[in-house]
């Protein structure tokens, strides 16, 4: 259920990492994955990053981090658990320079959904879980017509979800 935008099982960790939709029309749902380190679940490293936290010295590879300011709307963690960073009637930072259906920026009138995972790893049955009931949850409230990954709205740029996730599993 989602409630002043805000899906209802989702733990809230709120994320600067926003600004407003240049109009209320969200029609698009962007798959994702994200692990930091890269491969290396668990902890709270993704919620540190969406919200500007994280310490880049803790890892040599979030030193390639520093400066940049992303967001989603969910993350689904490898549990299940959905933790929402940006309420669905703003403009989350996740797509970056995207198209789809020969309209730019993405993020104008997409959600986001961050899978903790990576291209080459499978996704697991509670994250597909959690995706479908957070999806229904969306078409409930939203006028979504279209779920594509990262990689089909930056072609060549992005690879996310990967080859691993499982598409039909998606209801």
């Amino acid at each position: 259920m989602i409630e002043n935008h805000l899906l209802a099982c989702a733990k809230q960790v709120p994320s600067l990492n926003y600004n407003e939709r240049p109009n209320d029309k969200v029609s698009l749902v962007v798959i994702h994955n994200i692990s930091l380190p890269p491969k290396q679940f668990g902890g709270d490293c993704v919620e540190q990053f969406f919200t500007n936290q994280l310490d880049f010295g803790t890892h040599p590879y979030f030193q390639t981090l520093i400066g940049i300011e992303v967001s989603a709307h969910l993350f689904i963690k490898r549990g299940g658990e959905v933790i929402q960073f940006v309420p669905f009637n703003k403009r989350a930072w996740h797509a970056g320079q995207s198209n789809f259906k020969g309209k730019e920026n993405c993020n104008d009138f997409s959600i986001g959904i961050e899978l903790e995972g990576g291209d080459d790893i499978e996704y697991t049955d509670r994250q597909y879980q959690a995706l479908n009931d957070s999806i229904k949850a969306l078409k409930s409230q939203y006028l979504i017509t279209d779920i594509v990954g990262h990689s089909d709205i930056a072609p060549g740029r992005k690879t996310d979800p990967g080859d691993t996730f499982n598409w039909s599993k998606i209801k």
